[in-house]
This record gives structure tokens, C-alpha cells and sequence, in this order.
């Protein structure tokens, strides 16, 4: 029935009745489900105080508000019911296995290895793959999601087993429990020496939130302190009790150093999917599963990890993962070869995606492209839609606690630009659970796999935002466009610097003492060997000028390869000098460091001094 409602607006009123809307709903989409006027709607809002248009994306507080006030109880509905309503719309049912019990088949188990930062983890998986994955880490630190395959003898039999690579710093806690979600079970790596620590029950929550077995690996068995027995004792009050005390957690002691009891551990977790899990899987319907990680390579494009689940993989399937598509144009497994298909629990690389999907998201190959295209132009919407519905000011961290105090500012924006879409998610997720009281809120604006663009410089500019750029950097003409307009761009390789500097500026501690300061680009115009001093990359100085004894970096692509180089040669023809400047070409020879390339870009700068105002 109809009945006034604020400021007189004719509009039906409710009995208490629960109207589900997706996130990011507009007045008009609560309008049709009520059959009332949008208009009316903004009337109302008006009345409330609040500005908005009938097809504006709105905050979920706001359509609470909207409806307590019509006597209306909203539900919104979660992203992945959102998902599974669309699915069902296209007559696709994700998540569960098709045909009979004679349909399935045995599949490998998913083993995530979770435990304290430095306890072992990577080192343990380098034991596991013979391959060094630490050496490339910035600050020790895994930084990215990985998924690796390997096989070992189980009573005379192959059997395979397949590693999800989840990063072991407490900031990537939302990755971290992403893996356990993908996992059958998990490896929890307590250092023999150091016990329980607080990250140590923190994976292991995030190991039974999952509900996944889990089988313990006591590390460093061989430096001095270590205790094996003292962890059981501890792991003991957490409800993981040791076989051999009667339980039924397996403990196996290792060295992942020294290579030992490596086997001893992976049977353990043979053993421990046999006897705890019925892992099966139907190889032959049309393949599902989950995106481990993903990035943007410059010859290949979006290139996609993803973990197999169930059905198969093969090349020339229609795919869609999150809110990409595409027909999959080649698959390549965790040693970089060519693959034609992928079973149930298998990683693998995929080439052909249209854009670069979330670590996280789900994918499903269906029959036609139409069909993916439609579900992730809806899926990507919808996403749209949640968006603009938080988006809401462009100010520098040095400044930030001065506006604060003018009460210029209530809220921090960010856009965040990185190497791989987990580190993103995972830096996005860390910012935004920072406690600085009620001071100021940060939303994230954008974020994005690839270099700082002009578009991150503009959307910035229109939002006075700042922009964080996560193993990458600025391309093409985005540096000199963000130093004219005074956009504040900040450049991370670990990411717990880029959370305690945005702390600190948010609570008014910010001091820094030194800044950056470019001096000089290079581009890399040929590479020559020299027996005696490596590879000399000869140049075109494009900016600035180069100075020998400078601290360099090399780009490639938009992202930053190498960090804290030094500039120890600079030659102009056959004469050693000490600097080259703008338009002028040279030799430059980076010391030890022979991994350049044409096209790559050496940019040197140097660190000055600088009082906080």
C-alpha cells in the first residue's frame, strides 16, 4: 500500500520484508524491487542528507539506511553467492564433480606449506624442487604465489604431490589463507630452535579453518638449540599431538638446509591423504579450478597460474577466469614446458587470457566464447559496480598528518600498481586492516598488475590519491606527468616498508630522513661480453645524466629486475669517464650483474638528505 514517507514522498512501505541486492546496487535496482518510482528514492535520500542519483552505485551503508527508513531489511548478497547465481543463470554448476562414483579418479594431494617467516619454508620447498627460489627474494621474503608438482616413491609406487607456495610474512595473511582454502593439506614448518611463534598459530588457525590434515615438519634439526621434542610439546596444547604420543599427527624432523628427511616428509604426506582423505576427481568433464596467480608479461601477455581441480585442461579450450576469457593458446607446468593437457591437482601456466584475472579467482572452461565473454563482462560489472560504490580526495604522506590536523582530509586514497595480482591483493589487504583509530579511513581506489601508467597519474590527480607501486615502476611518460602535477608516487620491493611508512604517515610519525633523487636514464642499446668485465651494456642516455660510483636499477618492461646496482664503469668510446649526460651514448658496466638486456632501461639515483618541514 502506499503511505508518506520523509518529507512527503509517496513511496510503498514495508511490513519488515528482506530485499537481496548485489553490492554496488543503485536507488533504481531497490526501486524494481519494491515497484516504486526511482525518483522518489533520491527524494528521500535528499531528505536524508545524502546526495545520490537514481543509477549512482551506492555503499551498502546507504541502502541500509534507505531501507530502515521504508521499514525494508536489505540482504546483500556475498560475492560468491553473486557468482553462483550467475553461473546457475548460464545452466553451470561449479564446484562439483560430474558422472558417477566410476567416473572419478585417484588425484595427487594440494599441500600448502604454511609456518613463522624464517622458519624454513621456501628453503624447504628449494629442497623439494632442487631449484634456488630464494635467491631472487627481496628481503628474504617469499612474494608471490607459486604452484609446483613433484613425484616421489611411496612403498615402490610414483606417487605425485602437488605444492601451493603461499608467502610467509604475517602481511600476506590474506594469501596465506586463500592457499588453505585450494588445500587438501598442510605442511606446518616449525624451526626446531625457535618452537611456536606467533605466525606458527596463526597458519595453523588458518589450517583448521580449512579443516585440512595437517602433517608438522620440524626444521633446522641441525643448528644448535634446536629441541624437536620441545615442539611437540608445544604443538600439544594447540590439539596437534604427535603419533608417537598417541595422536595421530604425523612429525617429521628435517633439515631443509642440509637436505635431510626430505623423503621421510613427503611419504608423510602420502600417508596422511590416504588414510584422511577420498581424493578423487572426475578427468573427464570440461575443467574447473582456482587462480593461484597472475601477471603481465610483455611478449605473452596476461599469463594465468592455475590449479587444476577437477575435469581437464586442454589447449584450445574456451576458459574464463574471474573476470577474464580467452581460448587457451598454450600451457606450460611449473619447469616452463610445453603441456597439451592437465588433469585434476595439476598447476599449470595459461596464455591467452584477455586481461590479467585475480589470484583467487575461480575458472571454468566453457563451449562457447560468447558464453565467457557474457559471465566475465557480468562478473567484471558487478566488481564494477562494488567499486564505485566505495569510491569517494590528492595530498603527499609528508603533508598528510598537516591536512589532517586543517581537517582537509578524512581519508586516505591509494592506488596500488604491483608485479602480480597476490602481492597486490595481499598489500591492499594489509593497508586497509591498519589501525589508526578514527582519524582518517584509506580506500583503495584502483589496483592493477602492470607499471604506474598515465591513467594511475590521472585517476590520482582527479582523486588526490597516492600511488604505491609494488616491483614496479613508472612507464613511459607517467614519471615526468606525476612529478608535474604533483602526484606522490612511492616505490616498494618488500612489502612490510610500504605498510610501516603509510602507518606511520597516517598516525603523524612520518620523519623521513633521505629521498630518492633521479639522475640520469639509459636505455640499453646493445649488449657486448668482455672476458674480463662481463657483460657492458652500450647506451643512449635518455634523461638526466649518468654519474660512475651511482646507485643504478634495471627495468624491463615497466618492472624493476634489479635493485641497489652500482654504476662501476662508464666509458665514452675507448676513454673511462665520469659522467655521460642527456643524448649522448656510452658503455656502462653494472660489476657482477650480467643479466641485461636491448631495450632494458638502467635508471641511477642517488639518496639526499631531507629535514622533514
Amino acid at each position: 500500500m502506499q503511505a508518506p514517507s520523509v518529507g512527503g514522498v509517496m513511496l510503498p512501505r514495508g511490513n519488515g520484508e528482506t530485499i537481496r541486492l548485489s553490492r554496488g546496487a543503485s536507488l533504481t535496482d531497490f526501486a524494481e524491487k519494491i515497484n516504486a518510482n526511482p525518483a522518489s528514492l533520491v527524494a528521500v535520500m535528499m531528505n536524508l542528507g545524502e546526495m545520490v542519483t537514481a543509477t549512482q552505485s551506492v555503499s551498502d551503508e546507504t541502502l541500509h539506511l534507505l531501507a530502515g527508513e521504508m521499514n525494508y531489511t536489505v540482504q546483500i548478497v556475498s560475492p560468491e553467492e553473486e557468482d553462483r547465481e550467475l553461473l546457475e543463470s548460464f545452466d553451470i554448476e561449479f564446484g562439483e564433480d560430474e558422472g558417477d562414483e566410476e567416473d572419478l579418479a585417484i588425484r595427487p594431494p594440494v599441500v600448502t606449506v604454511m609456518g613463522h617467516v624464517d622458519h624454513g619454508k621456501t628453503r624447504l620447498l628449494d629442497a623439494i624442487r632442487k631449484t634456488n627460489v630464494i635467491a631472487g627474494e627481496a628481503g628474504g621474503i617469499t612474494q608471490h604465489i607459486g604452484a609446483y608438482q613433484v613425484a616421489t616413491e611411496v612403498n615402490d609406487e610414483e606417487r605425485k604431490i602437488t605444492f601451493i607456495d603461499t608467502p610467509g610474512h604475517e602481511a600476506f595473511t590474506a594469501m596465506r589463507a586463500r592457499g588453505a582454502k585450494s588445500t587438501d593439506i598442510a605442511i606446518l614448518v616449525v624451526a626446531a630452535n625457535d618452537g611456536v611463534m606467533p605466525q606458527t598459530v596463526e597458519a595453523l588457525n588458518h589450517a583448521k579453518a580449512a579443516e585440512v590434515p595437517i602433517v608438522v615438519a620440524v626444521n633446522k634439526i641441525d643448528v644448535e638449540g634446536a629441541d624437536p621434542t620441545k615442539v611437540r610439546g608445544q604443538l600439544t596444547e594447540y590439539g596437534l599431538v604427535a603419533e608417537e604420543y598417541g595422536g595421530d599427527t604425523m612429525f617429521v624432523d628435517i633439515s631443509a638446509k642440509q637436505g635431510l628427511h626430505i623423503d621421510s616428509l613427503l611419504e608423510a604426506v602420502v600417508l596422511t591423504a590416504d588414510a584422511s582423505l577420498d581424493l578423487r576427481a572426475n578427468p573427464h568433464q570440461d575443467a574447473q579450478g582456482i587462480s593461484i596467480e597472475s601477471r603481465l608479461d610483455r611478449g605473452r601477455g596476461a599469463v594465468a597460474t592455475v590449479l587444476v581441480q577437477r575435469g581437464t585442461l586442454r589447449v584450445g579450450d574456451t576458459m574464463v577466469v574471474g573476470d577474464a576469457y580467452g581460448r587457451v593458446r598454450a600451457m606450460l607446468d611449473d619447469t616452463g614446458n610445453n603441456v597439451a593437457e592437465a588433469g585434476p591437482s595439476t598447476p599449470v601456466q595459461v596464455l591467452g587470457l584477455t586481461n590479467v584475472p585475480g589470484a583467487g579467482d575461480n575458472f571454468l572452461v566453457v563451449d562457447e566464447d560468447r558464453t565467457a565473454r557474457q559471465i566475465a563482462e557480468k562478473r567484471a560489472a558487478r566488481e564494477r559496480n562494488a567499486a564505485f560504490a566505495k569510491r569517494t580526495r590528492r595530498v603527499s604522506l609528508e603533508d598528510l598528518d598537516k591536512v589532517l590536523k586543517a581537517g582537509e582530509v578524512q581519508q586516505l586514497n591509494l592506488i596500488i600498481k604491483g608485479d602480480a595480482s597476490g602481492s597486490v591483493e595481499a598489500l591492499e589487504a594489509s593497508l586497509l586492516q591498519l589501525d589508526v583509530g578514527e582519524e582518517v579511513d584509506i580506500r583503495v581506489l584502483h589496483r592493477g598488475v602492470g607499471a604506474v601508467t598515465e591513467s594511475d597519474i590521472d585517476l590520482a590527480m582527479g582523486s588526490d590519491a597516492i600511488v604505491i607501486g609494488f616491483n614496479v615502476r613508472a612507464a613511459g611518460r607517467a614519471a615526468q606527468m606525476a612529478e608535474r602535477e604533483g602526484v606522490d608516487v612511492r616505490y616498494y620491493s618488500v612489502i612490510y616498508q610500504a605498510i610501516e611508512e603509510i602507518e606511520a604517515a597516517l598516525k603523524g610519525m612520518l620523519k623521513p630522513e633521505y629521498e630518492e633523487v633521479e639522475l640520469g636514464t639509459a636505455e640499453i642499446r646493445e649488449v657486448f661480453k668482455s672476458s674480463k668485465l662481463g657483460n657492458i651494456a652500450g647506451v643512449l642516455i635518455r634523461s638526466g645524466e649518468v654519474k660512475r660510483n651511482t646507485k643504478a636499477r634495471l627495468i624491463r618492461d615497466g618492472k624493476v629486475i634489479a635493485e641497489s646496482l652500482t654504476i662501476s664503469g662508464l666509458r665514452r668510446f675507448k676513454d673511462d669517464v665520469t659522467e655521460i649526460r642527456e643524448g649522448f651514448e656510452g658503455g656502462i658496466n653494472l660489476g657482477n650483474f650480467n643479466d641485461i638486456k636491448v631495450d632494458d632501461v638502467i635508471a641511477t639515483y642517488e639518496m639526499r638528505e631531507k629535514p622533514r618541514v
